[in-house]
């Protein structure tokens, strides 16, 4: 019935709302709007220099998280003509249909030894020819489908190791992570165990103390390779409680499969620098600051790179006093001994759940003339962050503002946040009661009275008992899905939802109350703090998003200068509301790839589309329909004299997309 009434009001919505054109966006949640309609620069480098975009041999097209193609036969000027070269179905909606409902397929697929070669969410490993798509071989781990997953079952992606000295079996090797907490090495070529690594080709890892529950602890991004050195992160189910599961990175041998080192971005040793920055109990009694989201690799440097999340529990940490570090950080590591080379952190005290969700972006960056290596972060607050990739200092400004401080009782605050200078938010960071929304009158007045009743002074308003709108919400600004980067105009390209999340705070004795009142939202214990929490998106009463819409853009972003060159909505309602679609934007969770062809390809939208961008203008100039959900990020290549784009479409349950099994080549006719 509510679906019902929300297609009919999305239909009077179309006479109602005012058109939204894609370039336009509300900026800082004021009235305002902005129209950003510049160029990206192309600048005149010789192509020896870009030494990236050969094929797609890493989760990120390469160890850097580039996500950019050197393959150009597709272009602006021809996407149009685009279409579906071959489809296959991983069988999971027919094999699996129960367990469906508790899945995000976000896998993104590596081209290496001939075949296309992805993983789905049951953490099944599947071989393609990059051709027809027929099926090479398949590996089931067979994980535990009883573990109740904190994070759903996730796999977004496995990584390729190959020795050059060797053709032996194994010695091109593909490693996973498991959602089941194991990180499995398997022929390339064959996809049989790879016996020599760990026991029957697998390593257990050891969460380091007991489990809640089964799911609570597993790993959903790819592993990382860094010569020899295979490095996992982890995936921790949120506040349940102070004394979590540590975030701790593990590094093994890629060849046995033998432990090298491991890495707590949590000081556990007094000796540790990073110590004073924790200044309740010694050592720290809180977990997590894990690695769930991807890591990036510099293997000339030897280095590793982490994007750590926030302390247990997410929204108190009065336990905790002090910056916290190395937590909400990009943390530098020597790859083959684990010791810090640096770390740079971009929330200090974290009390909103704003981790680093998506992979450093190693980049090359031309400025004045000048090449500098770069680490770009993007995070959940909408913020970009350049740092130095030997020394992590800031090569884009940063500077020390004044945040909201009238927290919780015994919370710790930071009296200050690091705001990047160069580059404004890339969504809004602001929601006053002008923004409230509604598609009716009745509606509006809903989200009025929620946002009126809220705390709320702007990013960093620490969670109350009265109830803090957090905005941008926990997903973000920008998630998993992370940046690409085109190195022949310095220009990074990445998308980001925007909406709202309702954080309330509650005495620790008061949660078997909350939750058999609040049965159908999120109600946490936060157990061994003094405040559990309950957690709610902001939604009118035909679950709308109260804040004003776009739901979601893209932008592309100048790197030598901090410029936002252009910015656009992404996705509509089409498929959230079928015959009334319109161009609001959508949260989206997937990313970007860029082209040499001048495009950029993305899914991510609640929509089922597969879209194409002008990279110089951000113009939409094609969209490919899917079967499912597209969230996952696509990848692209060359066979033959063929171009293709690929994306896994597999929908989003808990996003509320279309759920599937198919992966989509789209091709230019042949």
């Amino acid at each position: 019935m509510k679906k019902a009434i929300l297609i009919i009001l999305l239909i009077l919505a179309i006479l109602i709302l005012p058109v939204l054109g894609g370039s336009m966006i509300w900026v800082l949640g004021g009235s305002d709007r902005l129209d950003i309609n510049g160029t990206a620069q192309v600048y005149g480098r010789p192509a020896a220099s870009i030494d990236v975009g050969d094929g797609w041999p890493a989760y990120g097209g390469d160890a850097g998280g580039h996500r950019y193609s050197k393959v150009d036969q597709i272009g602006v000027n021809n996407v149009k003509e685009l279409t579906i070269a071959w489809q296959y179905q991983t069988g999971d909606m027919a094999n699996r249909p129960a367990a469906m409902w508790r899945t995000a397929s976000q896998g993104t697929p590596l081209l290496v030894e001939n075949s296309l070669i992805f993983c789905t969410p049951f953490n099944e490993v599947i071989a393609l020819s990059p051709g027809n798509g027929r099926e090479r071989w398949r590996f089931d781990p067979q994980i535990n489908l009883e573990q109740e997953p904190a994070n759903q079952f996730i796999c977004r992606g496995v990584a390729h190791w190959k020795d050059p000295s060797s053709i032996a079996k194994c010695s091109s090797r593909i490693l996973m992570n498991t959602n089941d907490a194991r990180l499995i090495a398997i022929d390339a070529r064959s996809g049989e165990r790879c016996q020599s690594f760990g026991v029957n080709g697998e390593v257990q890892i050891n969460p380091g103390m007991e489990l809640l529950w089964p799911g609570e602890f597993q790993i959903t991004s790819p592993p990382v390779v860094v010569r020899d050195t295979v490095i996992v992160g982890s995936a921790i189910g949120d506040n349940a409680r102070v004394e979590a599961p540590a975030g701790t990175v593990r590094a093994f041998d890629v060849r046995s499969g033998e432990a090298r080192w491991d890495f707590d971005p949590i000081p556990r040793d007094e000796s540790n620098p990073a110590t004073e920055t924790w200044k309740g109990a010694q050592p720290p009694k809180e977990g997590h600051a894990n690695v769930w989201a991807p890591m990036s690799a510099d293997e000339e440097r030897g280095l590793v790179f982490l994007p750590t999340s926030s302390p247990s529990p997410d929204f108190y940490g009065g336990l905790r006093p002090g910056d916290n570090r190395h937590a909400n950080s990009v943390v530098a590591l020597d790859a083959e001994t684990g010791e810090l080379a640096w770390s740079y952190q971009t929330v200090h005290h974290d009390i909103w759940d704003y981790d680093l969700p998506s992979q450093p972006g190693l980049y090359t960056v031309w400025i004045d003339g000048r090449a500098r290596d770069v680490v770009a972060q993007v995070t959940k607050t909408g913020f970009v962050f350049v740092l130095d990739r030997d020394t992590g200092e800031p090569v884009l400004p940063v500077e020390e503002r004044p945040v909201p401080q009238l927290a919780a009782d015994g919370e710790s605050l930071s009296p200050t946040q690091p705001f990047p200078v160069a580059t404004p938010p890339v969504v809004p960071i602001s929601l006053t009661p002008d923004d409230a929304f509604g598609i009716t009158w009745f509606d509006k007045q809903a989200c009025l009275k929620w946002i009126n009743e809220s705390n709320f002074e702007g990013l960093f308003t620490p969670p109350s008992e009265q109830g803090t709108l957090l905005f941008p919400f926990t997903g973000g600004g920008a998630n998993w899905g992370s940046a690409a980067f085109d190195p022949t105009r310095n220009l990074l390209v990445i998308n980001m939802s925007i909406m709202a999340h309702h954080v309330q705070l509650f005495h620790g004795y008061e949660f078997q109350d909350m939750r058999k009142v609040f049965h159908d939202q999120e109600v946490s214990p936060q157990a061994g703090a003094p405040f559990g929490m309950k957690r709610e998106t902001l939604l009118s009463p035909i679950e709308l998003p109260c804040n004003r819409p776009p739901w979601g853009v893209i932008a592309g972003i100048d790197l030598a200068t901090g410029n936002i060159v252009w910015r656009k909505t992404l996705g509509t309602t089409e498929d959230l509301a079928p015959g009334a679609g319109r161009k609001l934007g959508t949260p989206n969770l997937g990313g970007p790839i860029i082209t040499a062809g001048g495009l950029v390809f993305i899914g991510a939208a609640m929509d089922n589309y597969l879209r194409a961008f002008d990279v110089s203008t951000g113009k939409e100039l094609w969209k490919g329909r899917l079967p499912a959900g597209g969230q996952a990020t696509p990848m692209t290549y060359q066979w033959g004299e063929r171009q293709y784009v690929v994306i896994f479409s597999g929908g989003h349950a808990r996003l509320g997309t279309t759920l599937g099994d198919a992966v989509v080549a789209f091709a230019l006719p042949d």
